[in-house]
């Protein structure tokens, strides 16, 4: 059975109209609302061949029609035209998420906040995640006779800063070497990459303070797992139970307890096509691994921060969510971040501390 022309039409039309209502649509409804040029008992017909070959549905307390999962996926593979912001929309996130931020994670909390008020359902951001952490830089910095900083840059610029209190303190122009010493050994290295010969060498080299030394090489571990460790925003929860669809309890238990699951939402966004990582990707229904969301469609991005960092955000909505204003606000949105992040890591201020 072909797909043909006036098929496409018709099933265009049953999903901009349930996007619209939330109601099955019927024939009478697409005739009188879309001019197609055909009567109702026509598009009765091609109805009839658009459920047999999978597209839509038919809900059992209804004549109308729902779209398919399989029909959502023809309609944003192929039907779906881009939208433009509106003029209120750029200018709403202009003033949401600007250049002021300070920190990543308040940046990050605006946008998850701007992304669920435009789009009015729940998303999900996570900080920048280092693909491979590298070590930049460390410094020690004495606080008392006792007490030093140490102070761990990366190659994405974050900054963690550990206090470290130790019973023997080399004056300032050896803490001067040792942070030196250290630096050359650690310099572009990833953990598992750091010359272990070297370090020993290092320890053996300033014999009287190994305490110190030892302790300076943890908070360098420390700080890549820490910048390993992906932390989560989410706002708009409460937006998904607005929908019709979920207003059954059992329904909105599993919305909950989906946003429990921390680990399993980053899994979530990192589901897809490697080769599109650098596009928007959506998944309908049941296409996404988590039992919870399976009544649900998520729109999501990557967004870079530096070279070797990246992180990720996600819309979530019911199936017959507006993917085209969806898509178009995160667009702009991965887009914006992607200037305010080139300026704060220009500018120095790329660093962040947990």
């Amino acid at each position: 059975m072909a797909l043909n022309e006036r098929k496409i039409k018709i099933l265009e039309a049953i999903i901009t109209d349930y996007i619209a209502t939330a109601e099955p649509v019927g024939s009478r409804t697409i005739a009188k609302k879309y001019d197609l040029g055909v009567s109702p008992a026509t598009i009765r017909n091609e109805m009839s061949d658009l459920e047999e070959m999978g597209f839509i549905e038919q809900p059992h307390t209804s004549a109308g029609r729902i779209p398919s999962e399989r029909g959502y996926r023809l309609y944003v593979d192929n039907m779906m035209r881009s939208r433009e912001l509106t003029s209120d929309e750029v200018e709403f996130l202009k003033n949401a998420i600007s250049l002021n931020v300070g920190r990543v994670e308040y940046l990050m909390q605006q946008t998850a906040k701007a992304l669920a008020m435009l789009t009015n359902y729940t998303t999900v951001v996570t900080e920048p995640k280092s693909t491979k952490v590298k070590i930049k830089h460390i410094q020690l910095v004495p606080i008392d006779s006792n007490t030093v900083a140490a102070v761990v840059v990366t190659d994405s610029k974050a900054i963690k800063n550990h206090i470290i209190r130790t019973g023997s303190l080399p004056n300032g122009e050896e803490l001067y070497k040792i942070s030196y010493e250290i630096t050359n050994i650690i310099k572009d290295c990833s953990l598992e990459d750091i010359d272990k010969e070297a370090t020993s060498r290092l320890i053996n080299k300033f014999d009287n303070y190994k305490e110190l030394i030892a302790k300076v090489f943890k908070a360098i571990i420390n700080t890549a797992r820490q910048e390993e460790d992906v932390h989560l925003y989410t706002s708009g929860v409460r937006n998904l139970l607005g929908f019709p669809e979920f207003s059954d309890i059992e329904k909105a238990r599993n919305i909950f307890r989906a946003f429990e699951e921390k680990d399993m939402l980053i899994t979530l966004l990192g589901e897809g096509d490697d080769k599109a990582a650098d596009k928007i990707q959506i998944l309908i229904g049941g296409e996404n691994n988590m039992e919870e969301l399976k009544d649900c469609s998520i729109v999501k991005a990557n967004y870079k921060f530096g070279v070797n960092s990246m992180g990720r955000i996600g819309v979530i909505g019911p199936t017959r969510m507006n993917y085209s204003q969806t898509v178009s606000v995160l667009d702009e949105i991965v887009k914006k971040l992607d200037t305010i992040i080139d300026s704060m890591l220009g500018n120095g201020e790329g660093g962040y501390d947990g």
